[in-house]
């Protein structure tokens, strides 16, 4: 006796994934013509996007750390089938063809636009403030080790390794800083560390920025970890923020600058920013209850980032190069705004 069964009979009718997946199909149904026009209707057949992008969102859900794995997990995981699309005889694909196919998918910036049909999803539901919001940043370990760290004028004077699979550095005495050295692995990547005391590592710098009813992330990107990354992504950020009214920004210590408050104070922003010691920001900002509800509010950031590198595998990119890495990052924000809708509206969604 035979008996077929489509993944659709096998997935709880109360599953999690329903609310994300309908969502999801929203989403990629506006991005439809941006699909037609990266793919020619002619040539060897291609992944259909919306199941790549499917599959990409299973990887960051189920952190999955690499595509090999996720391919595998294709070809007999019944809910993975369900949520991509395929049926249980349709064929998997090739890792390297998942691969090459995600790169069209970053060179037609589609991140953003699966990113902004979430938001807009967000606004449609009501769950967004366009008055009150939240910024900040985040360093994620790159994808290259010390040993790649060499000197930009003579990056190949060096000894003979004495293993060359895996040679010995010592870098004892040695002088070295983003202006003279340079990543063999990464070049983008830059030297950076979190705080007085400790260790420096090859990172970029992840920003988000927060409205702050629900804290559904509204904006994001990476930059390199440079000293002034943060302040300047900031403003970058709030510029890109529709409508000119006057709105708050809430934040650390580390965006409390007189230059970055004299800019937020021209584009109609009020600085709700930690003060320091030597802060601009007196009692005509402070004494107002709103500035208080801010320093409170800020502080579930700090629940996306921590969902961004345990959940979505961030806390050390898989991937080199700034602009596929803030491709990842741009589209696991996306997906943690999913996740925190699904949870905010589960009968709606």
């Amino acid at each position: 006796m035979y008996r077929y069964l489509s993944p659709e009979e096998r997935v709880p009718a109360d599953h999690p994934l329903r609310p994300i997946r309908r969502m999801t199909d929203r989403a990629l149904a506006g991005l439809s013509r941006k699909f037609s026009a990266m793919y020619a209707a002619t040539g060897r057949r291609s992944i259909p996007p919306e199941k790549l992008l499917r599959a990409l969102l299973l990887q960051v859900l189920y952190t999955v750390r690499s595509e090999r794995l996720l391919i595998e997990q294709l070809d007999y995981n019944f809910l993975f089938r369900w949520f991509v699309g395929l049926s249980i005889d349709d064929p998997v694909w090739d890792a390297t063809v998942f691969t090459k196919n995600r790169e069209r998918l970053l060179e037609g910036e589609v991140a953003e636009g699966f990113f902004t049909a979430v938001v807009d999803q967000a606004r449609a539901h009501g769950l967004l403030s366009d008055e009150h919001f939240t910024v900040d940043g985040t360093l994620i370990e790159a994808w290259a080790g010390h040993k790649s760290f060499k000197r930009k004028d003579n990056p190949g004077q060096h000894t003979p390794p004495d293993d060359p699979g895996n040679p010995s550095v010592d870098f004892h005495g040695e002088r070295r800083s983003n202006l003279t050295h340079q990543s063999t692995t990464d070049p983008e990547a830059r030297l950076a560390r979190k705080g007085a005391g400790k260790e420096a590592k090859l990172s970029y710098a992840g920003h988000v920025l927060m409205e702050n009813r629900n804290g559904i992330a509204v904006n994001g990107c990476v930059t390199q970890a440079t000293g002034r990354a943060e302040p300047q992504a900031a403003m970058a950020m709030v510029e890109a923020i529709p409508g000119w009214r006057r709105i708050t920004l809430g934040g650390d210590k580390g965006y409390d600058s007189k230059e970055l408050v004299a800019e937020l104070r021209d584009h109609q922003v009020t600085p709700h920013l930690a003060c320091k010691a030597t802060t601009i920001i007196d009692e005509r900002t402070t004494r107002h209850p709103g500035y208080l509800i801010s320093q409170q509010k800020r502080k579930r950031i700090e629940e996306i980032f921590g969902w961004l590198k345990t959940v979505a595998g961030l806390r050390k990119t898989r991937h080199r190069g700034a602009a596929l890495v803030g491709w990842m990052f741009r589209f696991a924000l996306a997906v943690y705004n999913l996740v925190r809708m699904r949870n905010l509206l589960p009968a709606a969604a």
